[in-house]
């Protein structure tokens, strides 16, 4: 099976394997060691409100409590459809303190998802994060094997005691509905001896979590973890990082969605460690970023991308800001027409030229040193330019040396603190996951003294199998295997694992867990691999159609290309995005069909330009807009291109099963897929339909386009209910 005997494990003292803990007792053992009275911070319109870990701990007993005696037995599941918020924190470590199974759920899913999810998982309670949310669900519920709601943020007006038909009418369901404070309340009204016989029944082989993820098909799968996985997995992290202080001296910035197993099991880490952490919203994290100055960051590439395109983009701002004959032209023209101001009125003999009268925000100055100005800036945009230029040379692995480290010194003192200031100013380390980060973005904020660790893993596997760390971080890698980890490459090269830390399998569906697990017990992880001469991991593709934006959002291409693929108009259509920042489609027109449609709407045109008429693209876009409905907002298609090109065996885009050739076809189209990124609309159209939240949707037709698509004839518009659509949150 494997191409070689050979695997690959962690190297000498870079992490420890402990296992046998359950989740509840990392916090026990922070409260008892490292107490820290602002372990839990979120913010609000009055600022942060901190919670210390001893009441964090106080307030999950209560839930665990109060939910036994809702639901019942060891190992019932409760749904949790809540922001990443405290709440959500408290509720969650509730749930594992009473062997119960707790079932997070994305907000951004569809309706019939979260429905499905309900019904799939058996969920016996659900916890919303407020009422709109649970307005919006309510007239779905029926069917669900639901027993009680409880809703985390309530109005002041709260009324207690109450059924989910006083507060929704069109509930199905005379389901009891309670307020967390509610919740906790009935916990707080039990004895001691109730929460010393919570830690009693605990094992670190329990069952702890379902998190559903996208299946090959677009179905929904339950991935089943356990104490010991994401425990194991979260220390087997952090023992691994150099220099990972205990207690309050560590603070860390949380934005990610705590419904990913990512961002949970980073959770866990830092509470075992006693760590402060600040919950916040991705709107406001670079604000955060700033006022928390947090020493730990996680994030995933796209907003790594961002800043390190806005300091590019500063680059050239001031590159054209200094260029001296621009800028001398700007400042002469400006002057003149003050000096002929100044001729027509009678003005003080000491008259004071001021930068400001000619909208440049500058302090009163003389005429005699704007030159001075002018040539200071041009500095500054050199040694900001130099300053670029060094972090672009940069390379994780080789120490800098001589000139070059003297050099890099030097830029920092002038210009990489500003970088740093963008997460804080006080950053150790930035762990980056979910998806690939480009090894230039690592390499240059390396430079500047930001440590990016960036590295792999599944839900499957607990979030991480490899990390970079300490002196195993090479840029463009996935660093090494973390403590207890096992690595191999198929014969294919598909990254396969073995650990302590992988799925038990997919709740009710074995046939996918046999899939997934072999009898050897290999996790196969369907991604390609290989690993450098030094021992790093390399991911070199996928093998699965299943791919990820940059966002850390799973793809699953098959359900909307096979929906597209129905139209006699559509030959072949291909999903494409991985590590992109929104999914996009390339349509391989059927062009018999197309022409002998288009004569019929008085549209006689060659290939080429057939496909920019806007008449047929418009058709396409109600294509795609019936395609996309039922999936959630971030796997829609964004954008897509039409292509005067055919997918056979013989030219090696097709495998003779006749399946698409993924790689092959990212490869031979690598342009045009570029062109769509890169906001073409002259090549690449975008998708605007009513559930789109993409930020880039507008059209950008032409007047002439616009004219001819006034004349074209009416094409049903589709329309998608609101059960199939995402969340409106």
């Amino acid at each position: 099976m494997l191409w070689s005997d050979q695997t690959y494990k962690a190297p000498p003292n870079s992490g420890e394997i402990l296992l046998g803990r359950t989740l509840p007792s990392l916090l026990d053992e922070a409260c008892d060691r490292y107490p820290n009275p602002q372990a839990l911070n979120e913010w609000t319109e009055k600022g942060w409100q901190p919670l210390s870990n001893q009441e964090f701990q106080s307030a999950a007993e209560e839930v665990a409590l109060s939910l036994l005696d809702l639901v019942g037995e060891k190992g019932n599941t409760i749904a949790l459809l809540m922001h990443s918020d405290v709440n959500f924190c408290i509720v969650d470590m509730g749930c594992l303190l009473a062997s119960l199974v707790d079932v997070p759920i994305d907000l951004t899913q569809t309706l019939e998802n979260i429905i499905f999810i309900l019904r799939h998982s058996q969920a016996k309670a659900l916890v919303v994060a407020n009422l709109d949310l649970l307005y919006q669900v309510t007239p779905y519920l029926g069917d669900t094997p639901l027993k009680a709601v409880i809703v985390a943020d309530v109005p002041d007006d709260w009324q207690q005691n109450q059924n989910l038909e006083q507060i929704c009418p069109e509930s199905p369901q005379h389901i009891p509905v309670f307020s967390l404070w509610e919740l906790r309340a009935k916990g707080r009204a039990l004895n001691s001896q109730s929460k010393l016989q919570l830690r009693s029944q605990l094992a670190a082989n329990d069952l702890a979590t379902i998190i559903y993820i996208p299946g090959v098909r677009g179905e929904a799968q339950g991935v089943m973890l356990t104490h010991e996985n994401l425990s194991g997995d979260a220390l087997s992290m952090f023992t691994g990082i150099p220099d990972l202080e205990f207690g309050a001296k560590e603070v860390t910035l949380s934005y990610l969605p705590l419904t990913h197993v990512f961002a949970r099991v980073f959770l866990y880490g830092h509470m075992s460690y006693g760590h402060s952490i600040y919950l916040t919203a991705p709107n406001r994290v670079i604000k955060h970023l700033k006022e928390v100055q947090p020493t730990l960051f996680a994030t995933v590439p796209l907003l790594l991308e961002r800043v390190y395109n806005k300091i590019l983009e500063e680059a050239k701002k001031r590159t054209k800001l200094a260029t001296q004959t621009e800028v001398k032209h700007n400042v002469l023209s400006r002057i003149l027409t003050f000096a002929t101001q100044m001729l027509r009125t009678e003005q003080p003999k000491m008259q004071r030229f001021r930068l400001s009268s000619l909208g440049w925000k500058f302090p009163p100055l003389r005429i005699s040193v704007s030159g001075s100005r002018l040539r200071e800036m041009a500095f500054q945009e050199r040694i900001y330019n130099w300053a670029l230029n060094l972090a672009k040379q940069y390379e994780l692995g080789n120490p800098p040396k001589g000139r070059y480290a003297l050099m890099l010194k030097l830029a920092d003192k002038l210009v990489f603190w500003q970088w740093r200031a963008v997460f804080g100013g006080r950053i150790k380390y930035l762990i980056c996951g979910g998806a690939a980060l480009k090894a230039e973005i690592a390499n240059f904020f390396a430079a500047a003294g930001v440590t990016i660790l960036q590295g792999y893993g599944l839900t499957e596997t607990s979030s991480a199998l490899t990390c970079n760390r300490g002196q195993f971080n090479r840029a463009g890698t996935v660093g090494v295997p973390l403590a207890g980890v096992e690595i191999a490459i198929a014969d294919d090269g598909e990254i396969l694992t073995r650990s302590p830390y992988i799925t038990q399998g997919y709740y009710n569906n074995p046939e996918a867990t046999q899939q997934l697990i072999d009898v050897n017990g290999w996790l196969h992880t369907g991604d390609l691999g290989e690993f450098t001469a030094d021992g790093f991991l390399k991911i070199t593709g996928l093998k699965k159609s299943r791919f990820k934006l940059s966002t850390g959002k799973y793809v699953t291409p098959q359900p909307i290309e096979t929906k597209l693929e129905q139209s006699p108009l559509v030959a072949k259509a291909v999903a494409v995005g991985s590590e992109r920042k929104f999914c996009a489609m390339l349509i391989f027109p059927n062009l018999d069909n197309l022409n002998s449609y288009a004569l019929t709407i008085g549209i006689d045109l060659p290939a080429d330009a057939l496909l920019k008429h806007p008449c047929i693209i418009a058709i396409y876009k109600a294509l795609v807009d019936e395609a996309n409905c039922h999936l959630p907002y971030w796997s829609t298609v964004k954008r897509f291109q039409l292509i005067n090109a055919t997918l056979t065996v013989e030219n090696g885009l097709l495998a003779p099963n006749r399946q698409v050739q993924r790689a092959k076809v990212v490869e031979a189209f690598a342009k045009e897929i570029d062109a769509i990124y890169e906001d073409a609309p002259a090549t690449s159209q975008r998708v605007d339909t009513g559930m789109q939240r993409h930020e880039d949707t507008k059209t950008g037709n032409t007047d002439e386009q616009d004219t001819l698509l006034s004349s074209c004839p009416s094409i049903p518009q589709p329309s998608c209910p609101a059960f199939a659509q995402s969340l409106n949150i």
